[in-house]
């Protein structure tokens, strides 16, 4: 009898610590992208401290959207870095190519996770280019991170709005104003029980 073919199942938690690892071994550290939220919002929060802007980018690199494009996006550096794509693709990611838009939708899908406002944070950060995508966009270097830049600008401008909707939330809940943060368990458990009561 023929060996019974075991499922697929995705693990969740190795994919959550492959995200990681990879940010890492491309040179990443989660500090250097809080600065870029620290840069995106202190001028708006000049209380916000470096420990919530490493919290809130953790909270975007636990969301699955995120850890697919940052793996994908890192895979396709490390492919075009070794010449192991097929032409025209190579030379386009290679040289980060003008009109070479993809690793922009990348960005987008990261951006899109809290809302609007991300788009905004992201079309600053990688117009002004800071600290650590300076560095990520330095083509001497002979590393390939077209997608990669991106996606470190795209994570700290979903956590820079993350922090804007919670404060928003903060600053609802001060005035005694009803609020809901948009990714709470309890409120989209009491959602779906107020639409089971009028159906």
């Amino acid at each position: 009898m023929a060996d019974a073919k075991i499922p697929y199942s995705l693990n969740s938690k190795a994919v959550a610590q492959a995200t990681r690892a990879w940010l890492h071994k491309r040179g990443v550290k989660i500090e250097e992208i809080a600065e870029l939220v620290m840069l995106l919002q202190q001028k708006y929060y000049p209380n916000l401290t470096m420990e919530e802007c490493i919290h809130n980018i953790e909270m975007v690199l636990s969301k699955r959207e995120v850890q697919n494009a940052v793996l994908t996006g890192i895979q396709l550096d490390l492919l075009a870095e070794e010449g192991k794509l097929f032409p025209p693709l190579q030379d386009m990611i290679e040289h980060d190519e003008s009109l070479y838009g993809v690793d922009e939708i990348f960005a987008f899908s990261i951006v899109n996770v809290y809302g609007s406002i991300g788009f905004t944070n992201y079309g600053y950060i990688d117009k002004l280019k800071p600290g650590v995508l300076e560095r990520l966009n330095d083509k001497g270097t002979g590393k390939v991170n077209t997608f990669l830049d991106d996606i470190v600008g795209a994570v700290a401008a979903a956590a820079s709005s993350r922090i804007a909707h919670r404060k928003q939330a903060e600053r609802e809940h001060d005035l005694g104003l009803p609020h809901e943060p948009e990714d709470s368990e309890e409120a989209a458990r009491r959602l779906y029980a107020e639409k089971m009561q009028t159906e």
